[in-house]
């Protein structure tokens, strides 16, 4: 069996934190960008800024609901999902992303504030992941509170490839 990965109260509450936050970051680096910007994929076999504001929606939705399963039943298995054929559907591309902004906010205070309520034996409650093993609220917090800043580089580093 796995060990299982115990994070101190003050890295927990800053990873809530990151969570919590994002919304707004994403939604400040968006709000002067055209529909050019946010739609021209400016890094061979990166995805577009929409695309990836896109994705993060898709992303910590699956994610919360993840978390969930995990509180609520016994060991459950997490269904894995292609994210690059999620990002290629109808729309996952629009430079519309008001809908979607709106979303992570609600999105991301919901999660945040389950996370905020776990007691120390439901941060280890297990899931099983196909790909990558077993899981718990602690590893979900884990990789989703960088998820979103690594977009963000993505991000900077797809508009920073824009030919001027």
């Amino acid at each position: 069996m796995t060990q299982a990965l115990i994070l101190d109260i003050a890295t927990r509450q800053e990873s809530i934190q990151k969570i919590r936050c994002l919304p707004q970051q994403v939604a400040d680096f968006v709000a002067p960008l055209s529909a050019y910007q946010l739609t021209t994929p400016f890094l061979e076999g990166e995805w577009s800024v929409a695309q990836n504001v896109h994705h993060l929606a898709d992303s910590h939705l699956n994610s919360y609901i993840r978390l969930k399963l995990i509180l609520t039943e016994e060991n459950p298995t997490i269904r894995p999902y292609d994210q690059n054929v999620w990002a290629q559907l109808q729309g996952s591309n629009s430079p519309d992303v008001s809908a979607t902004i709106t979303l992570l906010h609600g999105l991301h205070q919901r999660w945040a504030d389950l996370f905020n309520s776990l007691d120390e034996e439901q941060w280890q409650r297990p899931g099983f992941h196909p790909e990558n093993g077993v899981i718990t609220p602690t590893t979900l917090l884990m990789t989703y509170s960088t998820h979103g800043e690594d977009h963000l580089d993505q991000m900077s580093r797809t508009l920073a490839a824009e030919p001027r």
